[in-house]
């Protein structure tokens, strides 16, 4: 006779359902949450763009009062406000190239290469982010000073490009972590020079994380009021132009230039991130 003996009952974990059903009691939260942070982000951008179509006759812009496109048509009424954007966006074309182009091999570097002093480096160019923008302004100016520069456009680019830098070169040193550097070594071996094969292999794979620096000196540059006001003289940028006006009342013609210089900005990321996506497949 054949006895059969059964094992006891285990308590089976409660991983299936129970956790689905917590996922599905958190998910409306985190969802409200996440919806609330975004409206809170993108509701003073949603102002502007409203009120640059708002159809007012006042300096004062804060009241609906009906909607025009003439402020679209009338954008470059205030020849001092066109300078000051002109301005802006000069010296953030400037301050991208410049910026980027000593920051890619300062990533490049640190990201390939182990050397005596990286780590002083490193803690340069984060100490340089981390530090508060008026105490950057306050040094860049005494820096002038003592050294009796004019202050004015090129000293608004000079210290623009000083804090843009270290931006450039953590973000390439990011994207130097995930290079395989088999790929320039076998280019080598088919035949390439150093100089071809960094621009055929390296300079490729790093171009999402360059365009993504330049990226971020353009934005930090063009809105940048603190360390520019330290350093401007008499060159007025499209930020110092607004807070000036601010005392008396901002025209309808900022809220259109903002509004151009953010959809100019989602344009430009859109097609980084379309590039980036092509190149990864």
């Amino acid at each position: 006779m054949t006895t059969h003996t059964v094992a006891p009952a285990q308590d089976t974990p409660t991983t299936g359902p129970a956790r689905g059903v917590r996922r599905t009691r958190r998910r409306p939260t985190l969802t409200v949450y996440t919806w609330l942070v975004l409206a809170w982000l993108l509701l003073p951008i949603a102002v502007m763009i409203l009120f640059g179509f708002n159809d007012t006759h006042s300096k004062v812009n804060f009241t609906w009062q009906g909607f025009t496109l003439t402020w679209y048509r009338h954008l470059f009424a205030i020849p001092n406000l066109t300078s000051a954007l002109v301005n802006s966006l000069t010296v953030a074309l400037v301050v991208t190239v410049v910026a980027t182009l000593l920051g890619t091999p300062i990533g490049l570097a640190l990201g390939r290469h182990r050397f005596r002093g990286r780590g002083s480096v490193d803690l340069l160019l984060f100490a340089a982010i981390a530090a508060p923008e008026i105490a950057l302004g306050a040094a860049l100016l005494s820096l002038f000073i003592v050294l009796g520069v004019p202050r004015g456009y090129w000293t608004v680019v000079i210290a623009h490009v000083a804090f843009c830098i270290p931006y450039v070169a953590i973000t390439v040193r990011a994207r130097m972590a995930g290079h395989d550097p088999t790929l320039e070594e076998a280019a080598r071996d088919l035949g390439a020079g150093p100089w071809t094969a960094f621009r055929l292999v390296t300079l490729p794979m790093l171009l999402p994380g360059v365009a993504s620096g330049a990226l971020l000196c353009f934005a930090l540059s063009i809105d940048d009021y603190v360390i520019t006001s330290f350093n401007a003289g008499r060159t007025v940028t499209f930020p110092l132009w607004v807070y000036s006006a601010s005392r008396t009342g901002v025209p309808p013609q900022v809220n259109v230039m903002g509004t151009l210089i953010f959809v100019g900005g989602l344009v430009i990321a859109g097609a980084n991130v379309l590039f980036s996506r092509r190149r990864a497949a």
